[in-house]
């Protein structure tokens, strides 16, 4: 329960009741809240005592899909329901008046029952998206319909630009779909992308391919059909559209199915059919009989070939690259030349489908605006040369689609015409307004309900809210995530959830219905839960092993520093295998086994100089590893002190969680990731232990920290205790204080913010607030660290990208850690175990799952070209969106001001940076937020924290002058909602190695997640330096940072363990030597693909038990087919390897005679006895264990089972031998 309610807490009480009086959001409902406890305090303390004392329960289930079904019955059994069906199936056109936040529950009305597919056309991009958010709630809750999204490519009309893969793959998915007779599809579309011309009907028909078991096909004749359907080959299938053969396997990904193909292959008859896990990448158990290959994108490459001679000779590339049938980014800007005639989705539409038009008169003033500009765009195309003048009309104009419209049946939503009837007329209005005084609400609802309304209440504050009724009308309700049936007259329904908008409906014969949310209850609105997407953005099992390339500096563990110089076959002793090729100082080389593999690390140093190749056979390298050794073992002892003292250091156990941080939880509108939920309840755990935290949340940009954040200086001020709350800019804390703001404005908590947006009166004023626990939460940048601040009761300090503080503030941290709570949070995500060790072994937890609506920014890296930063801001201001320009110096920002307001005169913009004064730099900001600009230009102040989902294109200007981690901050500040995110990096004409190399990073790494990857690669360019002390410098530049790492590990691991330093010697402890007579190797004809052999490769080295091999060799099966000898005698090796690690063997050498185990342990031990018990034929010496070598290869079996008795030996102390 809330602190300032238990009892002896007057004064916190009265603070609480005058804290309300200020806060109109939430002073109605609180201060009756306050009145009704002071009758009943001992009683509700009783009650709720349970309730406190529980342990951490995850939160209310308010981010389960919300499912309102049931509501719909009372439209669809109303007479005007009838009606309107009736003049649809009869006139085959109707028009319904039905205002805009009632449309969604309109539409999900007709759609539960109507016979055939129903499309949605909506004038704006944005108002699709919500309306295929919206109506899974009116559908029932197992409705196994397709509901798409005919998404709209991302350039403007003529603009020279990729589409986009989500934006193909949408499109390419829904027009399989509606092709479907059986699918009764439900599709969402925009004007924009309806008036896009796409592939004929007859040509996307042809070029569909069945595929049944028992068929023969021909391999190559089936890849080049594949390639024809627009198919893409790739290494290994994880998205729709891909395929990939590996020998007599073929993986596909159809377009239109939930999970790609496996086809395997009995010579050239189809043998099965099975859908597998892109993940795991193995077969379900499930057999199909049958699998349908729709085209994978609408611009056909076998299509496009045909239309290459009437391409424009400036672009000669391009023309070559049609001529060639070949898939390239560019397909869908041609895609006009193999349609002669214009063709829309309206062709698709089968009859008896029901085409709803969300907004008649929306939809044609879209539709004139975008032809309006495509056509000023075409001028000025060819005016200047970009576009041919007999280059075709990529689009299909409004008059063509409302005469294509009238062969369908049409429901057109809004105003009718003044002399033409309305359905549904009078039915619905908007809901009323409280604007969050629940004053009036309540007696208003009490009205409601005694005329036998119904009520309905969809709010992410639905506990709170229903408790609220209880006391005052003293009648116990449920809270629901669905409602299954019609609510009965004169009820209220309480839901957890979010709607952006309610309303109220009077259908004739029955009882209003009034659906109220947060908007018309508080008077503001919460975001809806996004666009979830059906496939999970899965990483393949070789996806950490891709990041070496021939030419890499890689680090032996035995041997030093070298370039990685890729796969090479050889074969000694008439036996055939392949190594990694390592190249060393004067023409040295190693080849490096697969055993081996886990041997080499990649080489990161302290700064971007190349390292010195080390020089084989030299001592050089050993004194090096000697000396680093040394160091880090010192360092080891002062970390592990650290950790001591922070252990035994007397912090706040904080109470487990009550319902009010449950309601909080609720109150989140998204869905949150597994990583999110795991890092919470981490935190929470810490918090509630009896010393302090000192965790560090480490999470890509937009992966949603903060909440996690939030949540924990929730807890701290449920406990009766403050948080402060430290950023490194004065942007950040006002981004920081608005979320917290109004997350939290339903409870009574005071939040203050301290930065140069505060003047000093307002700073004067907070300074004994904070000192007397008047305010719960700062938020300030380094100002909170200043003398003159002092805290009445400090419970939490959260720090937010510590890395941007100075060393002063960072020693200032260092001293709150034994003291206080401490949350750290980073965008930065180096490997955990490079932070355990660089930052004094606190704990981490690690946020790597990215939301499920978020879409991969389009980056484009180039130089500054005017067109094409017009082309990108237009796009934006379509689509009604906002572009950020960063231009990071102040001296010429006024000047590219001028220059974008000449290149886009219709654009508003707005400049701000750190050396404006404070109330205009917070003006600025503020008014963008708002949507009062459409460009913001800025220094890099933006790159962190900032978080606006409406600015989805970002303009760097001189990004050379960038580091790569500034760049990918920057960037992630667009693409962070559902809309897809672009990025623009222009640089200059000439590039420094260092400059082209952090921009080409940054180009290639634009996936999910890319932030591990690029933070490595960061590493490597400029080295770790930045995040190393003094003395770590010269130790990481000597071995490499994962070498550096890995024996420090090794020396905190000794010291807590107390073992000995060979137990604990993982990292420089001497490989085994393993040489059997067997070919080793993967063959190139059953994986062609040398980077993912490679791949392989470096798995296959680091599997560290023989279930591993097991579980890998399965694998392999699975994916590639039937493992030839030589792979399979590699997995065997691997299992020798680790039996004769766990012996503590050193060799396993075949000789003429047998098999020799080398073992140092031998002249310790009582050799006969170990030969009797390791059988007849075994010979013990001093130095080895010797077995005789048959010819019929049981000898395999006999060593791994020698390995696994000498492994018992080798535990056994020696005099018991």
């Amino acid at each position: 329960m809330l602190p300032f309610l238990k009892k002896g807490s007057a004064k916190k009480l009265q603070n609480s009741v005058y804290w309300l009086m200020e806060n109109e959001k939430s002073q109605s409902f609180l201060v009756l809240f306050y009145k009704k406890e002071q009758e009943s305090f001992h009683l509700y303390e009783e009650a709720n005592r349970v309730t406190d004392d529980a342990p951490n329960q995850p939160a209310t289930t308010s981010n389960a899909p919300v499912n309102l079904y049931g509501l719909g019955d009372i439209l669809r059994d109303s007479a005007a329901f009838a009606a309107l069906l009736d003049q649809l199936h009869a006139a085959g056109s109707a028009t319904a008046s039905v205002p805009r936040p009632a449309r969604p529950y309109l539409i999900g009305a007709l759609a539960a029952v109507w016979p055939a597919p129903v499309v949605v056309i909506t004038g704006r991009i944005k108002r699709a998206y919500t309306i295929a958010e919206q109506l899974p709630v009116w559908l029932p809750a197992d409705d196994a319909r397709p509901l798409s999204r005919f998404s709209e490519p991302a350039p403007q009309f003529y603009e020279r630009a990729a589409w986009g893969d989500d934006a193909t793959r949408d499109r390419a998915e829904t027009l399989a779909v509606l092709m479907d007779d059986d699918a009764r599809a439900l599709t969402v579309t925009s004007a924009r992308a309806l008036m896009q011309r796409t592939l004929p009907v007859a040509d996307f028909r042809r070029h569909c391919l069945r595929l049944r078991r028992g068929e023969r096909h021909r391999m190559d004749d089936l890849l080049a059909r594949l390639l024809a359907l627009g198919y893409v080959p790739e290494t290994i299938v994880t998205a729709s559209g891909q395929f990939s053969r590996r020998g007599g396997v073929l993986d596909v990904f159809p377009v239109a199915s939930a999970a790609p193909i496996r086809v395997d292959f009995f010579d050239d008859e189809i043998d099965t059919l099975r859908y597998f896990d892109t993940a795991t990448q193995r077969r379900h158990a499930e057999m199909l009989e049958d699998v349908l290959l729709t085209p994978a994108r609408e611009a056909l490459p076998a299509l496009l070939a045909q239309a290459a001679p009437r391409i424009n000779p400036a672009f000669d590339e391009d023309r070559a690259a049609l001529e060639d049938g070949a898939d390239f980014a560019l397909a869908g800007y041609y895609l006009p030349y193999i349609t002669p005639h214009p063709v829309s989705l309206l062709d698709y539409v089968p009859q008896g489908a029901l085409v709803i038009v969300e907004d008649a008169d929306e939809w044609r003033a879209v539709t004139d605006e975008i032809i309006e500009n495509a056509e000023g765009r075409r001028a000025e195309y060819i005016a200047d040369g970009r576009l041919s003048p007999d280059f075709p009309t990529p689009y299909v104009d409004g008059a063509m689609l409302a005469d294509d419209l009238t062969r369908h049946t049409v429901l057109s939503l809004g105003r009718a015409a003044p002399d033409a009837p309305a359905a549904l007329d009078g039915v619905f209005r908007p809901g009323g307004r409280w604007g969050g005084q629940v004053r009036r609400l309540l007696p208003d609802l009490r009205a409601m309900l005694t005329a036998g309304e119904r009520l309905v209440v969809v709010t992410a504050q639905a506990a709170r809210l229903k408790q609220l009724w209880q006391e005052s009308a003293a009648d116990f309700l449920p809270t629901s995530q669905t409602i299954a049936a019609p609510p009965a007259p004169a009820s209220v329904t309480f839901v957890n959830g979010t709607l952006s908008e309610g309303w109220s409906a009077r259908v004739p014969d029955s009882p209003a219905l009034h659906l109220l949310t947060d908007a018309e209850i508080f008077g503001w609105s919460r975001p809806e839960p996004r666009r979830r997407v059906a496939r999970q953005r899965r990483k393949t099992p070789e996806s950490d092993y891709a990041d070496w390339r021939e030419g890499d500096f890689v680090v032996h563990v035995d041997h030093g520093v070298g370039a990685f110089g890729g796969l090479v076959h050889r074969t000694m002793d008439g036996t055939l295998r392949e190594y990694l090729l390592v190249r060393y100082a004067d023409s040295g080389a190693v080849y490096v086994p697969i055993h081996q593999a886990d041997r080499l690390t990649k080489y990161i140093g302290a700064d971007e100089r190349p390292p010195e190749l080390s020089k084989l056979g030299k001592p050089e390298w050993a004194r090096i590893k000697g000396r680093v050794k040394k160091a880090v073992q010192e360092q080891a002892q002062e970390l592990l002190t650290l950790y001591q003292a922070r252990a035994k250091a007397a912090g706040h156990a904080f109470a487990p969680d009550d319902h009010w941080q449950n309601e909080l939880e609720a109150s989140f509108p998204y869905v949150e990731t597994q990583d999110q939920l795991a890092s919470v309840q981490q935190v929470k755990r810490d918090m509630e232990a009896p010393v302090p935290m000192d965790r560090l949340i480490c999470g890509d940009v937009g992966y949603g920290k903060t909440e996690v954040a939030l949540r924990a200086a929730f807890k701290a001020v449920m406990g009766g205790k403050q948080v402060a709350l430290l950023v490194p800019t004065t942007v950040l804390a006002q981004q920081h204080h608005d979320t917290f703001r109004e997350r939290l404005a339903p409870f009574p908590i005071k939040i203050e913010m301290l930065s140069r947006f505060r003047d000093k009166e307002a700073q004067s004023r907070a300074l004994p607030r904070i000192a007397s626990g008047d305010i719960d939460i700062v938020i300030g940048t380094h100002r909170l660290l200043s003398k003159d601040i002092t805290f009445h009761d400090l419970g939490l300090v959260i720090i937010d990208e510590e890395q941007r503080f100075g060393v002063k503030h960072k020693e200032h941290f260092k001293a709150l850690r034994t003291q206080v709570d401490v949350l750290t949070l980073t965008a930065t995500p180096i490997p955990r175990t490079l932070y355990m060790s660089l930052t004094g072994v606190r704990d981490i937890s690690m946020i790597q799952t990215p939301p499920e609506e978020r879409l991969p920014v389009v980056t484009h890296v180039g130089a500054f070209d005017e067109n094409l930063v017009r082309s990108a801001i237009l796009r934006e201001l379509e689509r009604g969106g906002q572009v950020f320009i960063v231009h990071n110096r102040v001296q010429t920002i006024d000047t590219l001001r001028h220059r974008i307001q000449e290149i886009v005169p219709e654009a508003r913009v707005l400049v701000g940076h750190g050396q404006m004064a404070e109330r205009q730099l917070e003006a600025v900001m503020s008014a963008f937020a708002r949507g009062q600009a459409d460009v913001l230009i800025a220094t890099t102040i933006i790159e962190s924290g900032i978080d606006i989902p409406n600015a989805n294109t970002l303009i760097i200007d001189r990004a050379d002058y960038l580091g790569l981690a500034q760049l990918y901050q920057l960037r992630g500040r667009v693409g962070r909602s559902a809309q897809q995110g672009y990025a623009y990096l222009f640089h200059s004409r000439k590039l420094t190695d260092e400059a082209s190399a952090r921009l080409q990073t940054l180009a290639e790494n634009t996936h999910l997640g890319a932030g591990f990857d690029i933070a490595m690669r960061d590493l490597e360019i400029r080295g770790a330096g930045d995040i190393l002390s003094t003395r770590q410098t010269g130790q990481v530049s000597a071995v490499g940072l994962h070498l550096y790492t890995q024996m420090l590990s090794d020396s905190i691991r000794q010291l807590k363990t107390g073992a000995s330093a060979a137990e604990s010697d993982t990292a420089t402890a001497a490989g085994i030597v393993i040489d059997l007579p067997l070919p080793a190797y993967i063959p190139d004809d059953w994986m062609p693909e040398i980077a993912l052999r490679l791949q392989i490769y470096r798995r296959i080295g680091a599997l560290t038990e023989r279930a591993q091999v097991a579980a890998l060799r399965d694998e392999l099966a699975d994916r590639f087919g039937l493992l030839p000898a030589a792979v399979d005698n590699m997995l065997y090796q691997i299992e020798v390897k680790l039996l004769a690690q766990a012996a503590n063997a050193t060799h396993i050498i075949a000789r003429d005679d047998g098999i020799q185990i080398r073992l140092p342990y031998l002249g310790r031990v009582n050799r006969d006895v170990l030969a009797e018990h390791l059988g007849d034929d075994v010979e013990v010496s001093r130095v080895a264990v010797t077995f005789p070598r048959d010819d019929d290869e049981l000898w395999r079996w006999r060593l791994l089972d020698l390995l696994g008795g000498l492994r018992l030996e080798a535990t056994t102390p020696a005099g018991e031998m």
